[in-house]
């Protein structure tokens, strides 16, 4: 028995050049052990040259190959060897797929791209410091050893940013410049929680539909090897464990019906509610008790109710948003829902109270479309927001802000009266002659982002934001205001 030991469990090249030289010297596949990273106890073992296997490889092998020494599965060289040795007399082995080898070749692939897709989803980084400033650091255990093949999506995606991901078999490390790559750590010598994972674990608590769970295909999606690894894992047991009362709530919860409020504005309706030139609203809530009437669009015809803004008769700043949400439409205020729990904890970081701002939208009623049993948001058109911009123009005339923060592009377009860009036009202010116009993303942009250190990084410019146009508008910060994310 011929013994071969490679330099580590990844070793490619070293497979590769030990292959060929046997194959070319003849050495079946039964006469060969293959060892990595250890030292063969028992029988021969043989250092070998660079070899030829003296007839051409298909390339779809060697790529077959690249990808399946990163499987964890110990019989791997041993197979790809066999593989090797049977291609000499039949050359067209890669496209029986039927075969048991091949077959078994391509599960392991299977695996390790499985593996690296997961690497790259379920990432979570941490901030820490340092004596060059922030930096970000995540640990997970891959199910294979894949950090290698996925450290190149990472080194693109944050190319502006240090950081570092750590695993038991290696950590790959970016300096803003180069990648390197080191032994592999325990988990001991990972950082800890940081404060933006309790928003998320916020947040997957909030989106979690009890009524929709499919515990399998969750954790066939999210196997529960990588749980430890993320932070909104610790709430997933108790959110299964009580799905099927949630559930069972929901269900047997009446319809929720508009308020009496609601009722009695709608009762008094003025005139057609078209609101033409003959009415002007003298108080905000004017606007709240006739935009239940308005009927400038035809989207009041699927809403609950109309939704104005809310805040003092007079504030200083003013927040314009897309659109009520689903729980909005219900309960007929603006900014309650899972967008506006991130709005509420940005204004808390940034020193903003929100009781002394004035927050409304740029469309007054729900736009959405029905999926099975849900309302799902839809965009306004323009021709819905320059209808509803004749409220958002009184809420102005009515409120008086020193400045307004524009939540996103649709938002932009009301408040400017023209297209805008989010990412062009930020941090920028405008004049718009009663008030000074900023523009910022909306907080359910924050919500959809897909990756932790994405989040964290929005998050720190959107509390920025909120924090410059409160600055702008006068006000002075609550005390004890946080100052990072």
């Amino acid at each position: 028995m011929k013994i071969v030991r490679l330099a580590h469990e990844t070793d490619f090249g070293g497979w590769r050049r030990a292959a060929r030289a046997l194959r070319s010297a003849g050495v079946s596949p039964e006469a060969v052990a293959w060892t990595a990273g250890e030292q063969a106890q028992l029988g021969e073992e043989v250092t070998v040259a660079d070899g030829d296997c003296a007839f051409p490889v298909p390339r779809e092998f060697v790529e077959l190959a690249r990808d399946v020494v990163l499987h964890r599965d110990p019989a791997r060289f041993a197979l790809l060897y066999r593989l090797l040795w049977r291609l000499r007399n039949e050359p067209g082995l890669m496209h029986v797929a039927t075969d048991a080898d091949v077959a078994r070749a391509m599960e392991l692939r299977k695996g390790v791209e499985r593996a690296a897709y997961r690497l790259k989803q379920y990432v979570r980084f941490r901030e820490v410091e340092d004596d060059k400033g922030a930096a970000y650091v995540a640990w997970i255990e891959p199910e294979h050893r894949v950090l290698a093949r996925a450290a190149p999506f990472f080194v693109e995606r944050f190319a502006n940013m240090r950081w570092a991901v750590l695993t038991p078999d290696a950590c790959a490390s970016w300096d803003g410049e180069a990648l390197s790559f080191s032994p592999g750590v325990s988990r001991e010598e990972a950082p800890a929680d940081d404060a933006q994972e309790d928003v998320w674990r916020a947040y997957f608590a909030a989106t979690f539909n009890p009524a929709r769970l499919k515990v399998k295909a969750m954790t066939a999606q999210m196997p529960k090897s990588l749980w430890r690894n993320l932070p909104e894992a610790q709430v997933i047991p108790r959110l299964i464990q009580q799905a099927a009362t949630r559930a069972e709530t929901m269900v047997g919860a009446p319809h929720t019906e508009p308020s009496k409020r609601t009722a009695r504005a709608v009762a008094r309706s003025v005139r057609d509610g078209t609101f033409d030139d003959a009415y002007v609203p003298t108080s905000v809530a004017d606007v709240w008790t006739a935009v239940q009437a308005c009927r400038r669009c035809d989207l009041w015809r699927d809403a609950t109710q109309g939704v104005a803004g809310e805040g003092p008769a007079r504030a200083a700043l003013m927040f314009v948003g897309e659109q009520p949400g689903d729980q909005e439409d219900l309960a007929g205020k603006p900014f309650i829902g899972p967008a506006g729990q991130m709005f509420d904890k940005a204004l808390a970081e940034a020193g903003v109270p929100r009781a002394e701002t004035y927050v409304t939208n740029a469309v007054k009623h729900f736009k959405h479309e029905p999926r099975g049993k849900r309302r799902i948001h839809a965009k306004p058109n323009v021709g819905e927001i320059r209808a509803c911009r004749w409220w958002l123009e009184n809420e102005r005339r009515l409120v008086r802000p020193k400045v307004i923060v524009a939540l996103g592009a649709t938002a932009g377009q009301a408040v400017f009266d023209r297209p805008v860009s989010v990412s062009k036009d930020r941090g920028h202010p405008f004049d718009l002659g009663d008030a000074q116009g900023l523009i910022t993303v909306h907080p359910a942009y924050l919500l959809r982002l897909p990756s932790h250190e994405d989040r964290a990084r929005a998050w720190k410019l959107f509390v920025a934001d909120l924090r410059a146009a409160w600055e702008l508008a006068g006000g002075s910060h609550a005390e004890g205001a946080s100052s990072g994310a």
